[in-house]
């Protein structure tokens, strides 16, 4: 058992390292720093959105500093320097307001607010005027309360011009209501006017993100999935997504978002 049990953490371990090891060989292809701009017809953020967050410097962490901070309508945070698109070090642990962060997540939802950038200003104290750092983030995790959806942690990452960064990038569906295989099951509901007996072709999705490995300063709100060609019985994979072309895919471009499943008579009506 235990040999057995050292083996598959040294597998865990050597995957993780492999892992690392790929994403760090994509990063030394990107030689000399580029300047990106979104480009037309891509998702940009909304500026609506635009906001800065603001935080305290938090000397020592743990349980019981944590709940103080929280009880206080704070949010034990870190911010840190990324090596290789996720991880680093230069770590400053800080606290942020819970309104504003609430405000925000409920705002723009979970992953689209893990997938924008945000200012980032650190003061001695909330409502100082001496600023103790000042930077562009990214917000890297995101901790709720299982029961209540309270924010517990979150963690960001510094986003500055030259960082490439991987994240999780949400997928927006549109076009359902001209979707031909989506049409084909709904004619079939109203024509058999037996829709106990007869379900319709119905989208199967199967990602609700897909990781890209991005330049900082052109990290999509989203990406847009069109569905208005879709038939029955055909899918969409992360390779057919439209992306800027300096986003690099960090899954199997063969690897399915979304299908739309054929009708199946039940059998009821089979046996008509």
């Amino acid at each position: 058992m235990l040999i057995r049990r050292a083996a598959a953490q040294t597998t865990t371990a050597v995957l993780h390292h492999l892992r690392r090891f790929s994403t760090a060989a994509l990063l030394q292809e990107i030689d000399t720093p580029v300047q990106f701009y979104y480009l037309d017809g891509f998702p940009r953020p909304d500026p609506k959105y635009d906001e800065t967050i603001h935080a305290i410097p938090r000397v020592i962490s743990g349980k019981s500093i944590a709940a103080k901070e929280r009880n206080a309508g704070r949010v034990p945070s870190i911010v840190f320097e990324a090596e290789d698109g996720q991880h680093g070090g230069n770590k400053r642990l800080i606290s942020v307001q819970t309104n504003q962060i609430k405000k925000l997540v409920n705002h723009l939802g979970q992953s689209f607010f893990l997938s924008r950038l945000f200012e980032l200003e650190v003061r001695p104290e909330f409502g100082s005027d001496e600023i103790v750092e000042k930077v562009r983030v990214l917000p890297r995790k995101l901790h709720l309360h299982a029961g209540t959806d309270a924010v517990l942690n979150v963690t960001f990452i510094r986003a500055p011009s030259s960082a490439w960064l991987k994240v999780d990038v949400p997928l927006v569906y549109r076009g359902d209501d001209v979707s031909p295989g989506l049409k084909k099951g709904l004619a079939n509901l109203v024509r058999w006017h037996a829709w106990p007996r007869l379900l319709g072709s119905a989208l199967n999705i199967i990602k609700r993100t897909v990781k890209y490995l991005c330049p900082a300063d052109i990290i999509p709100p989203y990406i847009d999935v069109d569905l208005s060609e879709l038939d029955v019985g055909q899918k969409i994979v992360a390779g057919d997504l439209k992306v800027h072309p300096a986003l690099k895919l960090l899954r199997s471009k063969d690897e399915a978002v979304c299908k739309i499943m054929g009708a199946r008579v039940s059998d009821q009506r089979k046996s008509k």
